[in-house]
């Protein structure tokens, strides 16, 4: 049996979408650790090449192991098509430089990932594309920026790490309006807590290094997106690039999708936990959470997101010396710039994660020298605070 319906519910594809089993009748999904394949004539090769008749050709182009978690993310996101990748920021750099050529104009939210914020601030215009950023809760900035045409815009929401949120409704239509492709990073969210194509999005990628795998194992991205667009876009351009992931991160990929929804949801649980429990500690000067009350845009983020994600930003009294001296009194809770993991994990993200983009850039975005971005992972919260508990009283 191969479940390629998107009827069935969303906990059932997690676990048996596009699976695609062999002769063999494999339980598990088969992993194929193979470069290239072989064809029964040399006329079949020359089909194969020509587009006449499908088969694997190099596993550059595709795998079996690969097509089964790229059917089975699109299965989840409610998408057409998927491209898996070997990184997260392969995808991002995909999904933008497959579509973008010189003289085209990009407008993206200001809070992004670092990687990203540097692909958009200095490796597009050494092409010639125009960039421009805008604040991504300020909905004024988007329609001044999206007042003149554009060719893509790119955002991610919550964003990283400050967990701003963004209309993604209103900028869509903004953005289509323009004639701009919207491109949203929903790795804060998951395929699980946020649906940015019901909201009007064209192309949604992923770091499946984080929740997707969410056990520290093995790195990789992916895209999804229109049928049309991912064939005849984003195709030719993994094709001819080579951001290919391996069969073995695409295997691992898969099972850690199997328990996705349970490691999701207990961590946000306990996000939520740690964040109150945090908005009471004297040594703290602020939290950010999106389902709490005192966060700027807790209505758009509940209008837009199923539960607040697994996320906690939070800014220490004291600046960078007393953050650094919380995080090195943590015993349980482990320093380290990875997310979405099944361990706690705090990072300093104006000395790591965004450091390359500037004091004046980290300022328009909130980024103190106080602020810990903490990944909550599957342990007992109880301990998970008590651990924070300990931290804040060294």
């Amino acid at each position: 049996m191969t479940i390629h319906d998107p009827r069935y519910r969303q906990a059932t594809l997690l676990v048996q979408g596009g699976v695609e089993r062999s002769h063999h009748g494999e339980t598990a999904e088969a992993l194929f650790l193979t470069s290239g394949f072989v064809y029964d004539s040399a006329e079949q090769a020359e089909a194969t090449f020509a587009g006449t008749e499908k088969h694997y050709q190099y596993s550059r182009f595709g795998n079996p192991t690969v097509t089964a978690l790229e059917t089975r993310l699109a299965l989840i996101e409610g998408a057409e098509a998927c491209r898996a990748t070997a990184t997260g920021m392969a995808a991002v750099h995909a999904a933008m430089l497959s579509h973008l050529k010189t003289g085209d104009r990009v407008v993206a939210s200001r809070a992004l990932f670092g990687s990203c914020h540097w692909i958009v601030s200095t490796l597009l215009p050494r092409y010639g594309i125009a960039a421009e950023f805008v604040d991504g809760g300020d909905l004024a900035q988007w329609k001044a920026a999206l007042s003149t045409p554009a060719n893509l815009v790119l955002l991610e929401t919550p964003s990283n790490p400050m967990l701003e949120i963004v209309d993604l409704k209103a900028v869509a239509d903004l953005a289509h309006a323009a004639g701009a492709i919207v491109v949203v990073d929903n790795v804060f969210a998951t395929p699980l807590l946020q649906k940015p194509f019901e909201l009007g999005a064209d192309v949604v990628i992923y770091s499946c290094t984080k929740h997707i795998d969410g056990q520290g194992r093995v790195l990789g991205g992916a895209v999804l997106g229109r049928q049309k667009w991912v064939d005849e876009v984003l195709q030719p351009f993994i094709r001819n690039t080579g951001p290919s992931i391996s069969a073995f991160n695409a295997w691992l990929l898969l099972k850690g999708i199997e328990t996705l929804a349970l490691r999701v949801d207990a961590a946000c649980r306990s996000a939520e936990a740690v964040a109150n429990f945090l908005a009471d500690q004297p040594g703290i000067a602020r939290v950010w959470y999106p389902t709490r009350a005192d966060h700027p845009q807790r209505d758009l983020a509940m209008s837009q997101m199923s539960a607040g994600g697994t996320l906690v930003t939070f800014e220490v009294k004291g600046g960078k010396d007393a953050a650094f001296r919380l995080m090195n009194a943590f015993r349980l809770i482990k320093v380290s710039n990875n997310l979405g993991d099944s361990k706690s994990l705090a990072t300093h993200p104006a000395t790591t994660t965004h450091m390359r983009i500037g004091e004046v850039e980290r300022a328009k975005l909130g980024i103190s020298d106080g602020v810990i971005r903490l990944s909550v992972g599957l342990e007992d919260v109880r301990d998970i605070t008590d651990d924070l508990e300990n931290a804040l009283r060294a």
